[in-house]
């Protein structure tokens, strides 16, 4: 079927509905569209189709499965417009920057990536006592949650190796931002097989119908720690398979050798992309007092001259926080951190009668270890600074929380870097760059940031039964 959705208009057209929860613009409070809301009965009767789907979908070959990937790929790359143009405005993230079109990249990217992994069968045994062979083969239904900061992205994530493993997929995204999914699958739908992926939008009702239901094999989550722990719940009853990308607090530590003018506009962007609303986003760094003056200045600086503003201007990169929620919890963590003798470098006020939910980017100077901003996840626009005197301490201070989702070391040289990075509780650990994904290297957390792997072919391994023939 050609791809005709290539407009953010006609797009949304497909998507909306009359008589719908409306969505607002979170930059100016303009109405975006309105959302089918749907009800358990309706999970119930997507999940029956996808059962039924998955028969003849589980039954095609690897490299048929592939085959739909890439067209589903050159579907994403047709529209990818359109779908920048509707994130813009229902997430709030500028199209330029590490934003919305880079996400609506990034969603092309990541089917053509898992279309291409190769997962053999692997002999285990093979002599004089017999042969066994370790494949990988379908769950069944997988049901996928999301969340509202990278509300496509994600959504690819966790469908891609679903999809490509002979699973059929349910998509149940965040109440926030439920038309950039729909949008997302209706350009998908275009190419794929009836039935093989289905969105289900709605409040935390229909998230529980999905965590809970007894035809779904295996839930995906990315999201709080808190809502993890009650999907955990939900899915013990039948034993669900689970991965879950949790909360992060991440951690960067600066050591004394940085060529700061080299180094600080990677820094600013590993804890600002997405206006801060990234779970492996740099949320708390480390500097050494010897340097920190200098660092701070130098991030106060990009701070106060990157440009933020409504998502659909060309010239912003950073945007607004995508709900009032959000935008209050990082105003209140700000404002404690200043009641509490912190140095409020740039930002810290917003205007009050500006339209939308933005707060400006703020640096966080002399600020304590135990001071809420630096504990507490703030995801947004906040970075706070912390200066060691003694790595040993800033090492502990970065381990001492109870998430683990990424971490980064900022040095001249690769063995002390690697030396630091080895130290560090987390899921992953970047050098000289912070919140790097690629498809090809598997991502998780550890501690409360989450359990399980995607990405690469470890990914696909998550989303498939593991199957031994013995003989």
């Amino acid at each position: 079927m050609p791809t005709t959705l290539t407009t953010h208009e006609n797009l949304l057209d497909a998507i909306t509905v009359d008589d719908g929860h409306p969505i607002y613009d979170p930059a100016n409070g303009e109405l975006i569209g309105k959302t089918k809301m749907s009800k358990p009965q309706d999970v119930d009767a997507a999940v029956a189709k996808a059962k039924a789907a998955q028969q003849s979908w589980g039954a095609l070959s690897p490299a048929e499965r592939s085959e739909y990937l890439h067209k589903a790929a050159d579907a994403v790359k047709a529209s990818a417009e359109a779908l920048a143009q509707i994130l813009a405005r229902e997430v709030g993230k500028p199209l330029n920057g590490p934003n919305a079109r880079f996400e609506a990249g990034a969603c092309e990217a990541w089917l053509r990536a898992n279309a291409d992994f190769s997962l053999e069968d692997e002999v285990l045994v093979d002599d004089e006592s017999g042969k066994a062979v370790l494949s990988y083969v379908p769950l069944g239904v997988v049901g996928a949650i999301g969340p509202w900061n990278w509300p496509m992205m994600i959504s690819v994530w966790q469908l891609a190796p679903s999809l490509r493993m002979g699973n059929t997929v349910i998509l149940k995204p965040s109440e926030h931002t439920p038309l950039s999914v729909q949008a997302l699958v209706a350009v998908l739908n275009q190419v794929l097989p009836e039935d093989v992926l289905q969105v289900v939008p709605g409040a935390g009702d229909i998230g529980q119908a999905v965590s809970e239901h007894p035809d779904i094999d295996k839930i995906m989550f990315t999201g709080s720690t808190t809502t993890g722990q009650a999907i955990m719940r939900s899915a013990a009853a039948d034993l669900k398979r689970l991965t879950l990308e949790l909360g992060g607090n991440d951690a960067g530590i600066v050591l004394d050798d940085i060529n700061i003018e080299e180094m600080a506009e990677d820094i600013f962007w590993g804890a600002f992309i997405n206006t801060g609303q990234t779970c492996a986003a740099l949320k708390r760094l480390y500097v050494p007092a010897a340097i920190y003056d200098e660092l701070v200045q130098a991030l106060g600086k990009i701070a106060a001259e990157t440009p933020m503003g409504q998502g659909v201007s060309e010239e912003n990169v950073l945007g607004p926080l995508q709900n009032e929620a959000q935008r209050n919890i990082v105003a209140d963590l700000v404002e404690e951190a200043r009641k509490a003798g912190a140095t409020i470098v740039t930002g810290g006020n917003p205007t009050a009668d500006e339209a939308g939910y933005f707060y400006p980017a703020t640096i966080v100077a002399d600020i304590d270890q135990q001071n809420p901003l630096v504990q507490i996840e703030q995801f947004g626009p906040a970075l706070p600074i912390v200066k060691y005197d003694n790595l040993d301490q800033a090492i502990e201070w970065a381990n001492e929380l109870e998430v683990g989702l990424g971490s980064s070391v900022w040095s001249s040289d690769e063995q002390r870097a690697r030396e630091v990075a080895n130290r560090l509780i987390a899921g992953t650990t970047w050098i000289n760059k912070h919140g790097a994904v690629d498809p090809r290297v598997p991502f998780g957390g550890v501690k409360k940031s989450g359990m399980g792997l995607e990405f690469g072919v470890e990914g696909l391994k998550q989303v498939a039964q593991p199957k031994v023939t013995s003989y």
